[in-house]
């Protein structure tokens, strides 16, 4: 059944021939490093979201090393239903150099989330941040091009850290979608990357929406997080790009920010939803994939392809927001 008012709106992803939910849903925190999260949790959140009308599941194979895979797997299994899943791979490689990248190795981890997931053939891979030499190795396109062939996947796109990988994927004609943070303070895609993707039609899964929960308006400076939480290991970029942290905006700038993004939102409105409707409104966009912990979370994410979109005064805030307070911190890095 779906809980929202209206069914979500569906967009084509690129040339897969695929419509999918202008909301969709990121797994990571059903993985892992995000504290814990149960699996019957893990389950509610994704029945919540599916049942709501979501149907893209963004997933990777590193997310607690198959947990978030395989947990999509019993969630769908009980429900009998395949949404369009999304996986993401080459962050098991090691070392994590583009040499790792070979045809042996690209096939092992794309078979292990066959396994992890259940499926003969996976609807999308997505290269999962690799070293950037990797955007331009014809041999990792040669062999995703024949596992499309022998149908162990049925698409392949990449998801990137900058603009700069994202234009170099472009030019390689089997890319099918573009994954890349993109929020009210990670602006940079809008000016060449995501016109670039219209005009190949290549879709774009807007990751990070909400800038690691900063753009939820709920945290303070005095807001804590748990050890085993990127937000508390990866601050500085321990773990791996900081700008996957908070967008790569330092916690008390982000978090002085997000309090004026409240304020644009107004009263009546969440401010996360607001936040992910600005996404949503972006040319170019094709789905929007927050995650969450919860079924609240979930449902609230969903509500944002209910609202209408921000009014011309609403953008023009936070555009003076983005300005005065990220853009320096952010814009040249990404």
């Amino acid at each position: 059944m779906n809980t929202s008012s209206t069914p979500l709106e569906t967009r084509p992803l690129g040339r897969t021939g695929a419509d999918v939910s202008v909301v969709g849903l990121g797994t990571w925190q059903l993985g892992g490093d995000w504290g814990d999260v149960t699996e019957d949790d893990a389950a509610a959140v994704l029945d919540a979201a599916l049942d709501a009308g979501v149907t893209l599941l963004d997933t990777a194979d590193v997310y607690g090393d198959g947990r978030s895979e395989e947990r999509i797997r019993k969630a769908l299994a009980a429900r009998g239903e395949r949404p369009f899943v999304a996986t993401k791979a080459g962050r098991r490689a090691d070392p994590f150099a583009a040499e790792t990248y070979t045809p042996e190795n690209l096939r092992a981890w794309i078979d292990r989330s066959r396994r992890n997931l259940g499926v003969d053939t996976l609807d999308l891979v997505q290269l999962h941040c690799p070293p950037p030499a990797v955007y331009s190795d014809e041999r990792v396109y040669e062999t995703l091009d024949a596992l499309v062939e022998e149908q162990a996947i049925a698409a392949y796109g990449v998801s990137v850290e900058t603009v700069a990988e994202g234009l170099t994927a472009l030019q390689h004609p089997g890319v099918q979608s573009i994954q890349v943070i993109l929020n009210i303070f990670r602006r940079k895609p809008l000016e060449q990357l995501l016109p670039a993707a219209q005009r190949a039609e290549v879709g774009i899964l807007a990751r990070v929406p909400l800038a690691s929960g900063l753009l939820s308006g709920k945290y303070s400076t005095d807001t804590t997080f748990a050890a085993d939480d990127h937000r508390n290991f990866n601050r500085n970029g321990e773990a791996f790009d900081v700008g996957e942290t908070f967008s790569g905006v330092p916690f008390e700038v982000g978090v002085a920010a997000a309090r004026e993004v409240a304020e644009i939102a107004g009263p009546d409105v969440s401010t996360a939803a607001f936040a992910l409707r600005w996404v949503i409104d972006q040319p170019g966009v094709t789905t929007v994939i927050p995650g969450a912990r919860n079924v609240q979370q979930a449902l609230g994410n969903v509500a944002a392809a209910n609202l209408p979109p921000l009014t011309d005064s609403q953008l023009a805030d936070l555009e003076r927001v983005y300005d005065e307070r990220i853009r320096a911190a952010v814009h040249d890095r990404w």
